[in-house]
């Protein structure tokens, strides 16, 4: 029913900087937030940021001033600006609603590392 795509990942030296975009179709539920998530080898799955239906944003303190969430104007596609990357940073992101509430596609892999 409801159809994201993830894209924009690859590889980068620390340091660098990815923009990922999530497009998304379907029914999309207008008054969720959307956001980004990310999961590291071994680790749980964590919201990193989100934006608001009012456009309104937040982060997580690992992310913080460094990753920026914005949607283009149609609210169709959702981005993530990561800039100052960390081999920390390393996970394949995810885009979703916020609480998820659609299935999880394929993601993007992020590899931080020289």
């Amino acid at each position: 029913q409801v159809q994201l795509v993830e894209s924009g990942g690859g590889l980068v030296q620390p340091g660098g900087s990815l923009r990922l975009s999530c497009a998304a179709s379907g029914w999309i539920v207008s008054s969720n937030a959307m956001g980004w998530y990310r999961q590291a080898p071994g680790k749980q799955r964590e919201l990193v940021a989100s934006i608001s239906r009012g456009g309104g944003t937040s982060y997580a303190d690992s992310v913080q001033g460094r990753f920026t969430i914005s949607r283009d104007n149609a609210k169709t596609t959702v981005f993530l600006q990561m800039s100052s990357l960390k081999p920390e940073d390393t996970a394949v992101y995810y885009c979703n609603a916020d609480p998820p509430i659609y299935g999880w596609a394929q993601g993007t892999q992020v590899t931080v590392s020289r």
